[in-house]
């Protein structure tokens, strides 16, 4: 991967990562639920997701980086930028590292998270060093045709790399949760919506999506 952008407020990302030399992430069962309440800890201020899948080796996501003004900066961070826009010399420095640093607050998050996440099972299993490549990956998502093949391909994805013979006997995605009505985090009427119905949901899943429909989103995965 090469070096990206952060991530910009109120934009559609499909963010990928997996392990260091391709080494499982998810160790047992235990692991993939953990992982979700850290992503449930971490991302749920700055960040709406609409799909998901995790897999041994790596993971997949559907999310919308919240707009400035739909996040609420911890009262400690707002409390050090307001300080430095006081104490700064120049008052146009520290407004653009005010700029900076509020921008930079979503980027932070996820990468909080993954670290989060790596000193767990770092602790847990007995291993030291990083436990995911660096950077993680992300491709931004700019239309609809987009949004219904990168849900396809998010949920499709065991199947890809043959952990099952059929992508829906993965548990480990949200391609279940978005027909179910459960409780959920995730944006479901919002996907539903996309796809016109569950009907249509279940319909535009059944053709795989192809290697050249992914390539601009996927890139190395």
């Amino acid at each position: 991967m090469t070096s990206p952008s952060h991530l910009f407020h109120d934009t559609y990302y499909h963010i990928y990562n997996r392990g260091v030399n391709r080494e499982d992430v998810f160790i047992e069962e235990r692991n993939y639920g953990y992982f979700l309440l850290l992503y449930t800890k971490y991302i749920q201020t700055v960040a709406q997701t609409f799909a998901y899948c995790l897999l041994k080796n790596h993971f997949h996501l559907l999310v919308r980086i919240k707009a400035e003004e739909e996040i609420q900066l911890p009262q400690s961070l707002d409390q050090t930028l307001n300080q430095t826009l006081r104490v700064s010399e120049t008052l146009r420095v520290s407004r653009d590292s005010l700029r900076v640093s509020r921008d930079l607050y979503p980027s932070k998050k996820f990468a909080d998270f993954l670290n989060a996440y790596a000193k767990s099972i770092n602790k847990a299993y007995g291993r030291t060093g990083s436990l995911f490549q660096h950077p993680f990956g992300r491709v931004p998502i700019t239309s609809d045709r987009q949004f219904f093949r990168v849900i396809a391909y998010i949920h499709q994805n065991p199947q890809k790399h043959q952990f099952v013979e059929d992508f829906r006997q993965w548990k480990y995605s949200s391609y279940h949760t978005i027909l179910s009505e459960k409780p959920t985090h995730l944006q479901r009427s919002t996907v539903l919506e996309w796809f016109g119905g569950k009907e249509q949901y279940v319909d535009l899943h059944t053709s795989l999506v192809t290697e050249g429909q992914s390539q601009w989103f996927a890139e190395d995965d």
